[in-house]
């Protein structure tokens, strides 16, 4: 094969590169994959023409791995003694330069015009591959004029876009990557990000931007949707030139407060694609808005064989801290909806609909079920649930409106059991009367139930572990139900940079040390993997930083009243994912007073007055099957944060 890639093949010495490829004035593009070397290359060749009285310049085209400059930006620089000056850049707000690429060989070509002679490097990004990394290469080359490609790539080792090098109106040069070359991990970068991002934003400081004033471009989230902006990369632009970057901090109102560098001028636009900081303070790529936490597939292990062609509607799948919640049977169908704890092989159900969807090992696994009331298509899915438990041993605990005890019981009892021995499912039921919790016994086998508590609860709560509490509320229906609220314990993270200072091993004991602090007994001794033993108070500052936990609440057949709204309003207050029955359109209020259900208007004011992050509808009557964007039409009027699937997934089942 003679592509000009093996023909020019160059030993990794500065010198013999630069005789070879530059002119006086010459634009050379570097490519080659992430961890290859080109940044070092750079570096390297600029200081070699430095020697010879050849200033340079640099353009550094990869947002998410920059050689100097800011993260989320196209940057040119000029090499000084010390290492590069940034002399101009062009927002990107993103990290990924193979989804946005046209933005970024947009910007390379505005930069590029602005040097008229001299030499210019450009530090492409690591995208070498597919289509992307294709359109990514010849646009590079026709935006900043290229003279020549550097090719990086490993001795023996295949190289990527072959063709597509091979077809380049310009000379193309290989040269094998350097032995020490390798691949940054995504710490790595991740740090060299936020070195970068907090040096820029040094003498930043806090602005007020009205929403108002500024076109929005790019690809930002709903304006409405205030936590999606928190952290966000964002630019002010005017007439698509760049002012400055900054980084949201909060969302009052219709303003976005940002810190960032005084811009000097008026702006007529704010760019927002997908740069973001997280929780931790780390330069990341964000996901798009509600699919970060929100699926209409369920994963392949809570979906039983032959149960497709049951008609429900799109089911959504939630992603709430280390919980993933599945609405088993649909928005159309019965209310199931099961909470997985991940890592641990444990459930919580809320409400007993049909259970078919389900298989046997996550009925093994169910701990707690929250039932909201015993009209049938809340509670028919027991049977299941109680023939899959037969032999184990451990009771399944469940919650409930009064009466509950008794209609399990009979349930039972409706069932002859003179062959399961000890191997009766076991079960105890608390039911809430007022602020009081009366707790019964039941087993399968064995006559009766038998009252084993009687308790006074504090706010609701059902029950409280090291990591969650369960909370409850009653409501009216014509007869009581109970809304629920699922909470997350703060969560624990490891400062990851403090263990490293400190050299001491990650293992067992840090998790030994998250139970420790979730439980209380911060007072407890540790044993530490250097053979000291400190205080679980003590090490816990120094390692751990706790961020709050997320909140899911559940409420299902309810009248529209004030008393109603006020109670469920206060308990989803601030809540992560509001899962809400939206039972009738507007047009069909009077079916929803004669049945004592929500419309899809007071479910979406219920939602919009709790300040929930996210809400999910269900439990819609079946009348609407056939036109669900009428129901989400008047939710969405109301309440913004309404997660809507798409139209083609109404057919998943």
């Amino acid at each position: 094969m003679s592509a000009p890639y093996f023909r020019n093949i160059i030993d990794y010495t500065p010198e013999r590169i630069v005789s070879t490829v530059f002119t006086d004035d010459c634009r050379v593009l570097l490519f080659g994959e992430t961890g290859i070397g080109k940044s070092t290359l750079a570096r390297l060749l600029t200081m070699e023409l430095e020697k010879y009285g050849r200033p340079s310049f640099c353009l550094s085209a990869d947002p998410g791995s920059p050689a100097f400059g800011i993260p989320g930006a196209v940057c040119l620089g000029k090499w000084e003694p010390g290492g590069w000056q940034l002399i101009c850049f062009e927002a990107l707000c993103t990290l990924d330069a193979g989804r946005f690429r046209l933005p970024l060989v947009s910007a390379v070509r505005r930069l590029a015009e602005r040097l008229s002679s001299g030499i210019l490097l450009i530090d492409a990004p690591g995208v070498v591959r597919g289509v992307g990394g294709a359109e990514l290469l010849a646009g590079l080359v026709e935006a900043a004029a290229v003279n020549a490609v550097v090719l990086l790539a490993r001795k023996g080792k295949r190289v990527h876009l072959a063709n597509e090098l091979d077809v380049l109106p310009v000379d193309v040069y290989r040269v094998e990557a350097a032995d020490e070359a390798r691949f940054p991990g995504k710490r790595q970068r991740s740090r060299y990000r936020r070195f970068l991002w907090d040096a820029y934003l040094n003498n930043a400081t806090e602005q007020k931007i009205p929403l108002a004033d500024v076109k929005l471009t790019g690809t930002p989230p709903p304006s409405t949707a205030k936590h999606e902006w928190q952290g966000r990369q964002v630019a002010l632009l005017h007439r698509r030139r760049t002012l400055a970057l900054g980084e949201v901090t909060a969302v009052q109102g219709n303003n976005l407060l940002v810190r960032m560098p005084a811009a000097g001028q008026t702006a007529d636009q704010l760019l927002s694609r997908d740069a973001c900081c997280n929780e931790k303070g780390e330069l990341r790529t964000a996901r798009p808005f509600a699919s970060r936490y929100f699926q209409f597939v369920p994963p392949p292990d809570v979906v039983s064989a032959g149960t497709s062609s049951l008609p429900a509607g799109p089911r959504p799948v939630a992603h709430i801290g280390s919980a993933v919640c599945i609405l088993v049977n649909g928005l159309f169908g019965d209310p199931l909806l099961h909470v997985r704890l991940r890592g641990q092989k444990r459930s919580i159900l809320f409400d007993l609909g049909e259970g078919c969807r389900l298989p046997a090992k996550i009925a093994h696994q169910v701990t707690d079920v929250c039932i909201s009331h015993c009209h049938f298509d809340h509670i028919c899915g027991f049977l299941w649930l109680l023939r899959s438990r037969i032999g184990v041993q451990s009771p399944c605990r469940m919650y409930g409106p009064p009466g509950l005890a008794g209609h399990i019981d009979h349930l039972i009892n409706g069932i002859h059991w003179d062959r399961v021995g000890e191997r009766g499912p076991r079960f105890e039921i608390a039911e809430l009367h007022g602020k009081e919790l009366h707790i019964w016994d039941i087993r399968a086998g064995r006559k009766g139930m038998t009252q084993s508590a009687s308790k006074t609860i504090d706010e609701g709560i059902l029950r409280r572990e090291a990591l969650f509490t369960i909370r409850a509320v009653t409501l009216d229906h014509g007869i009581p139900v109970l809304a629920y609220s699922f909470e997350h314990a703060p969560q624990l993270n490891i400062r990851k940079d403090r263990l490293a200072a400190y050299k001491l091993r990650p293992g067992p004991w840090l998790h030994q040390l998250k139970s420790r602090v979730a439980s209380g007994k911060r007072s407890a001794m540790i044993s530490l993997p250097d053979g000291t033993r400190r205080s679980v108070q003590e090490i816990a500052d120094e390692l751990l930083v706790s961020t709050p936990g997320e909140t899911l609440a559940y409420a299902t057949d309810l009248a529209d009243t004030p008393e109603n709204r006020e109670k469920l309003k206060n308990l989803a207050h601030g809540a992560h994912t509001f899962f809400c029955e939206a039972a009738f359109v507007d047009a069909d209020k009077s079916h929803a007073l004669r049945a004592g259900h929500l419309t899809t208007r007071a479910c979406g004011e219920i939602a919009a007055a709790s300040h929930v992050r996210y809400l999910i509808p269900f439990h819609f009557s079946k009348r609407y099957e056939k036109d669900p964007g009428s129901l989400y039409d008047e939710i969405k009027a109301v309440c913004s944060q309404a997660v809507v699937p798409k139209y083609d997934d109404r057919s998943i089942d």
